[in-house]
C-alpha cells in the first residue's frame, strides 16, 4: 500500500468536527483518532483483538496440560523452547513474504493455519492427551504466528500518518495487553470449569473471526522494489542493520529482558507451591503482567512527545528487571500480582518505543523483513527465557531463578546502554519531526 493510499485511508470519516477533550486527559489517555480516520485500521484492530483473546487461552492451557502430565517446570520450559526455532524461521520467512505479496492475503493464510493447530490440540484431548502433540502443534502454530505478526507490523505504518505511528503501536499494545489480561484469567476459569478441550475450540473460533475481519480490509500490496521471498531476501534485510545502533539496540535490549527477566515457565509451580493455589491462581499470574501493561498502554497519550526514545526504552527495561527481582522475593499473592503488573507496565512502554524506532527507520520495501526479525526477537526471547528459568529453578530453586534473572536483566540493560551509544542517544529530533509533518500533508 503506497503512502498516498495510507493518507486516503487516514482521511475517511474526518469531515465531522471532533469533540474537544480536556487538556489533561488528552495528554495522558491513549489517542484513538487514527481509528476514526482509517477503516482498514479498525478492521485490523477488532480482528486482532478477538484472535489475541483466543490465542491466550491456548497459551495458558498448553503449559497447564504439560505440568499436569509431567509435574516438571523443566518440561514446561522445553515445550516453550521447542517453539523457538519454528517461530524464528516463520518470522523471518514471513517478513520476506510480506515484502513480496499482498499482506492482507498473508494474514488470512496465517489465521487458517493457526486455527488448524488449535483444532489439533482439541482433537488430542479427545484421543487421550498424548504429550508429543503438546510439543509439535504449539511449535507449528508459533511458526505460523510469525507470518501473521510480520505481515501486520509491516501494514501498520501504511494505515496511519507517520506522526501517528507511535500512537498506532500504542493502540495495538493496548488490545494485545487486554488479551493478556482477559485471556489468561478467562482460561483459568474455563480450565477449572469447561475443561481444556473447550478452551482449544474457542481459540479456533477466534481465528475464524480474525479471518473475517482481515478479509474486509482493502488489498495491502508490498512496497516498491519487492523481491522474491527467500534466503537472499532475508539476508538483504539483515544487512540493513549494519551500522545502525538504534535499531540494533531495540532488538538486543528486548532479548536481554525476555531471556533473563521472564519467569513465565515457573508460574505453574509457583501457583501450586508458593501461593498454594490451582488453575485460577495460575491464570492470575499469567494475567497480571498484562493488567499492568494494559494500564500502561491506555495512558500513552504522552508517547508522541518523547524525543529520547532510546533512553526511554533503557529506563523501562531497568524498571521491568527491578519489578521481577522483587516478585521473586515475595510470597503474598496480592503483592506478587502488583509487582508483575508494574513489570508489565514498564514492558509496554518499552514495546511502543522499540516498535516506533524500528518502523520509522526502515523503508516500506524492507519493513516486512525487519518486522519479521522484530517478531522473532519479541516472541522468541521468552522461549529461551522459559528454558533459562526452568533450568536454573531445577538446579537452584524457584526463588534463585526469578531473582537472578531480574538482576541479570538490569545489568544487561546498563551494558547495552554503554556499548551502543547510538541507541542510548537515539531521539526524534526536529528534522525528523519536520519530515513527518511534510509526509502528513497530502500532495
Amino acid at each position: 500500500m503506497s503512502d498516498s493510499a495510507g493518507l486516503r485511508a487516514d482521511s475517511e470519516g474526518s469531515s465531522a468536527p471532533e469533540p474537544a477533550e480536556p487538556r489533561g486527559a488528552r495528554r495522558l489517555l491513549i489517542d484513538l483518532s487514527p481509528l476514526r480516520r482509517s477503516r482498514d485500521l479498525r478492521h485490523l484492530v477488532w480482528g486482532e483483538l478477538v484472535s489475541v483473546l483466543g490465542n491466550q487461552l491456548t497459551t495458558v492451557a498448553v503449559p497447564y496440560q504439560v505440568y499436569q502430565l509431567t509435574h516438571s517446570s523443566l518440561v514446561v520450559g522445553l515445550v516453550s523452547v521447542t517453539q523457538l526455532f519454528p517461530l524464528i524461521a516463520g518470522s523471518l520467512l514471513g517478513g520476506s513474504v510480506a515484502d513480496a505479496m499482498d499482506r492482507r492475503r498473508l494474514l488470512m493464510l496465517a489465521q487458517v493455519l493457526m486455527a488448524a493447530c488449535s483444532a489439533g490440540l482439541a482433537l488430542n484431548v479427545d484421543l487421550g492427551t498424548a504429550l508429543w502433540p503438546l510439543f509439535v502443534l504449539p511449535a507449528l502454530s508459533a511458526g505460523f504466528s510469525g507470518l501473521d505478526s510480520a505481515g501486520r507490523n509491516a501494514i501498520i505504518p501504511n494505515l496511519v500518518r507517520r506522526s501517528e505511528v507511535s500512537t498506532a503501536n500504542a493502540i495495538f499494545q493496548a488490545l494485545f495487553q487486554f488479551g493478556l489480561v482477559a485471556g489468561p484469567a478467562l482460561a483459568g476459569l474455563l480450565l477449572a470449569g469447561a475443561g481444556v478441550r473447550f478452551v482449544y475450540w474457542l481459540d479456533v473460533a477466534g481465528f475464524g473471526v480474525a479471518l473475517l475481519a482481515v478479509s474486509l480490509m482493502s488489498p495491502q500490496p508490498p512496497g516498491e522494489g519487492a523481491r522474491r521471498p527467500g534466503l537472499r531476501s532475508i539476508v538483504e534485510g539483515l544487512r540493513f542493520l549494519r551500522g545502525r545502533q538504534a535499531i540494533q539496540g531495540a532488538y538486543l535490549i528486548d532479548i536481554n529482558a525476555m531471556v533473563f527477566g521472564m519467569p513465565r515457565a515457573l508460574f505453574p509451580a509457583l501457583a501450586l507451591t508458593r501461593f498454594g493455589g490451582g488453575a485460577s491462581t495460575l491464570g492470575f499470574l499469567y494475567a497480571a503482567p498484562g493488567a499492568g501493561a494494559l494500564i500502561g498502554a491506555l495512558t500513552t497519550g504522552w508517547v508522541s512527545r518523547i524525543q529520547r526514545q532510546g533512553l526511554a526504552v533503557i529506563v523501562a527495561v531497568i524498571g521491568w528487571g527491578a519489578a521481577i527481582t522483587c516478585f521473586g522475593l515475595v510470597s503474598w499473592l496480592p503483592l506478587a500480582l502488583v509487582l508483575l503488573a508494574v513489570a508489565g507496565c514498564a514492558d509496554v512502554i518499552s514495546a511502543v518505543f522499540r516498535s516506533t524506532i524500528i518502523q520509522l527507520a526502515v523503508p516500506d520495501s524492507l519493513r516486512g523483513r525487519l518486522a519479521g526479525l522484530q517478531i522473532a526477537v519479541v516472541t522468541g526471547g521468552p522461549r529461551i527465557g522459559d528454558l533459562e528459568a526452568g533450568a536454573v529453578a531445577a538446579g537452584f530453586g524457584n526463588t534463585v531463578s526469578v531473582v537472578s534473572g531480574g538482576l541479570a536483566c538490569i545489568a544487561g540493560a546498563l551494558l547495552l546502554a554503554r556499548a551502543l551509544p547510538g541507541f542510548r542517544r537515539q531521539r526524534m529530533d526536529q528534522g525528523q519531526r519536520e519530515a513527518a509533518a511534510t509526509e502528513d500533508t497530502p500532495a
